[in-house]
């Protein structure tokens, strides 16, 4: 029979448990780390409607640098025995983010380095100046890197239940632009940037399809308009783009509004959308 009250109960001191018992951490002290929660809140949000490459880019390079402010945001994903079978590149800062994760891809030496860092570190982000770690100070990703001004590197992953990597994530910044405030943001947002790249990733055979559904997808634009949508998706504005292209902004406004209205849309957001899912872009 079971007893019907809690008389019996002993509470050991903790000087008499069989183990010792370690502390808990004090939690982090967010807001007196200068964390802008509504900020945070707005991105986890933000984080779970990702399901398309261009909702990633327009996330990571948008809404996301309200809390992790950088120039380049390198991808890498592990799939089976080799660490770096998939890697992406997002940024703004240059005309072709495919450069960056190639460049990243050709430097073994520099992206193991930066997983053995993170692994030493008990798999907490890690935050260097690159022109500190002479084993990469000279190599082409970042004398890049110090092309556009970002001199300082966050990186933070991960990882499987044998601590091995599953994917890796390179925040390339400016030199003000990482601070302790940021390696906490970084482990918070981490898990949901992973998952959302995921998504994105599962979702590329929906485009696939896509473009065989929409073969006509090109012929809405002309070449202009389409090299002014390219300039768009990249995050230049109508003068930016003006000078490129070797217009005023006032033509291209026109042409903004000419692509919005071929394409059935309401703004440039949209726009870079359907571009992609009718192939009239492609990354």
């Amino acid at each position: 029979m079971y007893p019907n009250n809690f008389e019996n109960v002993v509470d050991y001191p903790p000087e008499a448990l069989p183990f010792e018992r370690e502390p808990m951490p004090a939690p982090a002290p967010l807001l007196q780390q200068g964390m802008d929660m509504e900020s945070v809140a707005l991105n986890l949000e933000a984080s779970l409607r990702i399901f398309t490459h261009h909702h990633f880019f327009g996330w990571t390079q948008g809404l996301l640098q309200n809390l992790i402010r950088h120039e380049v945001l390198i991808c890498s994903l592990r799939k089976g025995a080799s660490e770096l079978s998939l890697i992406e590149g997002f940024s703004t800062a240059h005309r072709d983010p495919k450069h960056f994760s190639q460049l990243y891809r050709q430097e073994a030496t520099f992206a193991e380095g930066f997983v053995k860092k993170w692994t030493a570190n008990d798999f907490k982000p890690i935050v260097f100046a690159v022109a500190d770690e002479t084993a990469v100070a000279e190599s082409p990703l970042t004398r890049e890197f110090a092309r556009i001004g970002a001199s300082r590197i966050i990186a933070h992953g991960t990882h499987d239940a044998s601590g091995r990597m599953v994917s890796f994530f390179v925040f390339a910044c400016r030199d003000g632009d990482a601070d302790s405030a940021d390696l906490l943001q970084v482990e918070m947002l981490v898990p949901f940037l992973h998952t959302a790249w995921m998504r994105t990733q599962v979702g590329l055979a929906t485009s696939s399809g896509e473009a065989t559904a929409h073969p006509e997808g090109r012929d809405l634009l002309t070449r202009r308009e389409q090299e002014v949508l390219k300039w768009v998706y990249l995050g230049k504005s109508n003068i930016e783009i003006g000078i490129i292209l070797g217009i005023s902004p006032l033509t291209v406004k026109n042409h903004v509004q000419e692509i919005l209205r071929r394409l059935d849309v309401q703004n440039r957001t949209q726009a870079v959308g359907k571009a992609f899912n009718l192939r009239i872009l492609t990354c």
